[in-house]
């Protein structure tokens, strides 16, 4: 045992590692957009991002950006196989629909607001398998830090789910606020940001102040 503490011989570094999260963003940028969701089920877990190109006023710099080219994402977000956090996926990525489950699960989101269209939704998403599968949540955090979209960063709860029951005393979400419908969000009673606080909010981090 050494009891004298050098902090350098606790530091991982590898550039080989920085270049390998590069090159799967450059290939994430280059995969297929498609609807919302997408128009057929397929098998795989990964990440991907959600692109918007309506006219809600909240999101006009969205629009602007997205309108002929999709650059900036509204969402990001990962898929993992069933059993990733407790390591009990050998396998199961070749067989799982998680991510194809997941985007539909955000296409029901968007389809109950009330000041959402689905059709102004679009997605990309990358596929990873077998050891790959280990780099989900890196690739994820990596493409949040790479465009910082207003879902992640400002506005959260977009990813929620139902709480259940007996777990409503919790307060409905800024995403929930912002854009209201989903029925299970009008069931938490927890004191939520008012409406033109959120407004503030979301504004103020699009417009950069």
């Amino acid at each position: 045992m050494n009891d004298v503490f050098d902090r350098s011989k606790h530091v991982y570094k590898s550039n080989a590692f920085e270049e390998i999260i590069k090159d799967t963003i450059r290939f994430f940028n280059g995969t297929p957009v498609h609807e919302l969701p997408p128009p057929e089920n397929f098998i795989g877990t990964g990440v991907y991002a959600l692109y918007y190109i309506g006219k809600n006023p909240y999101y006009k710099i969205l629009y602007d950006l997205n309108r002929l080219e999709f650059k900036q994402p509204i969402y990001v977000g990962k898929a993992v196989p069933q059993g990733w956090r407790q390591a009990r996926i050998v396998g199961k990525s070749q067989s799982s629909h998680e991510l194809y489950r997941r985007l539909c699960e955000h296409a029901n989101s968007i389809n109950q607001v009330h000041n959402l269209d689905l059709k102004d939704f679009h997605c990309r998403f990358m596929i990873l398998e077998n050891a790959a599968c280990d780099m989900i949540g890196t690739i994820e955090a990596a493409l949040i830090r790479c465009y910082t979209p207003v879902w992640n960063s400002s506005i959260d709860g977009f990813g929620n789910h139902d709480p259940g029951k007996g777990r409503y005393n919790q307060s409905k979400s800024d995403w929930d606020v912002l854009h209201p419908g989903r029925s299970w969000a009008y069931k938490c009673q927890g004191k939520a940001l008012p409406l033109v606080d959120v407004e503030r909010k979301v504004c103020k981090y699009l417009s950069g102040e």
